[in-house]
């Protein structure tokens, strides 16, 4: 994980030079390019709700993950891939620019931006301070991502 700044602007000119990004990389353990920016926007640890950007560089994923509870999302910019794995079949989803979505939580998907990137704000319900699990190809837990660790910068690649 490397704490740096993004471009200053989104393509829509949301100006973001006052957030501090986040950019997390991935590792050699993961087989997938794994190359995306997390940029906390408020948290409200008393309810256990945590509001973020996450941006994607040009086709690059986030870590397999599984939300615990629930997550609202709007995309901001760019094409926002879904790919969601249940018991008997695998959905990939596009998501375009100004795409709303609630999700009770549980689901099980990789997400990744188009050739442009993409740019999602998320609202993400805890469940005992815990945000997801990210996973390794067969659905295995390797590490819970918490509020604090968001808060912290203490994210891991």
């Amino acid at each position: 994980m490397n704490v740096a700044t993004s471009p200053a602007t989104f393509a829509s000119g949301y100006k973001t030079d006052a957030i501090e990004w986040q950019r997390i990389l991935g590792t050699p353990r993961f087989d997938y390019p794994i190359d995306y920016w997390v940029a906390v926007l408020g948290v409200q640890p008393e309810i256990g709700r945590i509001d973020f950007l996450s941006k994607w560089e040009p086709n690059a994923y986030c870590h397999y993950h599984r939300h615990l509870g629930a997550a609202t999302l709007l995309v901001l910019e760019g094409e926002h891939h879904v790919i969601e794995t249940t018991p008997t079949e695998t959905i990939h989803k596009i998501r375009q620019p100004g795409h709303f979505a609630r999700n009770p939580g549980g689901d099980v998907h990789m997400e990744y931006g188009g050739s442009q990137g993409a740019v999602v704000f998320f609202s993400v319900q805890a469940v005992d301070g815990k945000l997801f699990d990210v996973l390794d190809s067969s659905g295995a837990v390797l590490v819970t991502a918490t509020i604090e660790d968001f808060v912290s910068g203490k994210l891991k690649g």
